[in-house]
């Protein structure tokens, strides 16, 4: 299952650095390739010689060899990762991985990494259940760091108590289901809407809505990491979606979108409609620019054809429909009427009234609701872990 994957290998200065031995010596027997970057502390538990013979490969500390000036980029190392490890992490290291300090090498290849990072904490019970402590592992999990929680048992104090190092083989068993996760949705069409619509009023000029996009790109980008086919019908965004298996079909108006939504929905196994689409759009938009007038300006407007209930109704029992809302007021139970009208499997709640949630920002606050009556609500993180958490939820509906 790792075979082939390129895996980073933080080791910190803790006892348990010993057991970062074991873990270079099961990943690459798995077939992984692994760099392992160590702290200058680090080096007082294990030496680089050891770590070197096990990975097959010079041990990266400093940020240039001082004896012959070569660079070691923590940019190209963010880059080759497939997964960035940290194991040992102390409670210094985590603090500072918290607040963006980049006095290592270590450290500045986690601000450049773009793949999944993964810690596993080793510290004394007192530290590790320190306010501080706690708030920091709380905090890199709504960033979308993995912690993978500290053991009980002896510790190196003599203490006994929470604070060890998982132990490797756990550890490994926790990276390859990461790695199973992200090729769950192997063979899969997904259809994602994203981004707002805008109506002519006439050529210049249009009805539109704030809608950024993130959310439904960062759900396009969530389905393509398992393995899912993604058909993204963008409406007017300043984004790009970079996974290869994303096909985007820019759109503008609700018209096209519906045209666009439809035309694919039939080899879609999930539909996920992120998008903000007008509710209504001129019904006579001028063909020339309108002028300024000393009397008001009225817009008659028709409603648009409404992608979500159009969808629901064409659904099969085979096909999954996940709408979105956005409530100001009522939340509950405007979203609950909405999932019934439209025969929707899942919906997903957002409210104005949620600081950091909604348009423009880059986390979100949501509620999902399921046609059991079942909810779930997920607190305020950034939207790619938002998306991860209702990819999550899609997956397990039967």
């Amino acid at each position: 299952m790792l075979k082939g994957k390129h895996i980073l290998l933080g080791i910190t200065g803790s006892i348990a650095a010993y057991k970062a031995a074991t873990l270079v010596r099961l990943l690459v027997k798995e077939g992984a390739d692994v760099q392992v970057l160590m702290t200058a502390a680090a080096k007082q538990f294990i030496t680089p010689l050891t770590m070197a013979t096990l990975s097959k490969r010079p041990i990266l500390v400093e940020f240039y060899n001082p004896e012959n000036g070569n660079w070691n980029s923590h940019v190209s190392l963010g880059e080759w990762a497939d997964y960035y490890l940290i194991a040992p992490a102390t409670a210094n290291t985590i603090a500072k991985m918290v607040h963006g300090i980049a006095d290592n090498l270590l450290l500045t290849a986690y601000l450049s990494a773009r793949c999944p990072v993964i810690v596993a904490p080793a510290m004394d019970v007192e530290m590790y259940n320190h306010p501080a402590n706690v708030r920091n592992m709380a905090l890199l999990k709504e960033r979308g760091v993995a912690v993978i929680e500290a053991a009980t048992g002896s510790l190196a104090s003599g203490l006994e108590g929470k604070g060890r190092m998982e132990e490797p083989e756990k550890i490994m068993q926790f990276l390859q289901q990461s790695v199973s996760k992200k090729k769950s949705l192997t063979g899969v069409n997904v259809l994602v809407t994203a981004g707002p619509t805008y109506e002519a009023i006439d050529p210049i000029r249009f009805i539109g809505n704030h809608s950024s996009g993130k959310m439904g790109y960062a759900l396009a980008e969530e389905f393509a990491a398992r393995g899912a086919a993604v058909t993204l019908i963008s409406g007017p965004a300043a984004l790009k979606a970079q996974h290869p298996h994303i096909t985007t079909i820019p759109v503008v108006s609700a018209a096209e979108m519906y045209n666009a939504a439809t035309a694919h929905f039939h080899t879609a196994h999930i539909a996920v409609l992120c998008a903000a689409v007008a509710d209504f759009t001129p019904q006579h938009p001028s063909e020339t620019k309108i002028k300024r007038g000393t009397a008001p300006l009225q817009i008659q407007l028709q409603p648009t054809v409404d992608i979500a209930a159009e969808l629901g109704r064409k659904k099969t029992n085979g096909q999954i429909v996940v709408g979105f809302a956005l409530e100001t007021d009522h939340e509950l139970p405007n979203a609950q009427k909405k999932m019934t009208a439209k025969n929707l499997n899942m919906i997903v709640l957002n409210s104005l009234n949620d600081e950091g949630a909604g348009f423009g920002f880059d986390t979100n606050k949501v509620t999902l609701l399921y046609r059991n009556g079942a909810q779930e609500s997920h607190g305020l993180k950034p939207k790619r872990c938002i998306a991860a958490d209702i990819v999550d939820a899609i997956q397990s509906i039967k």
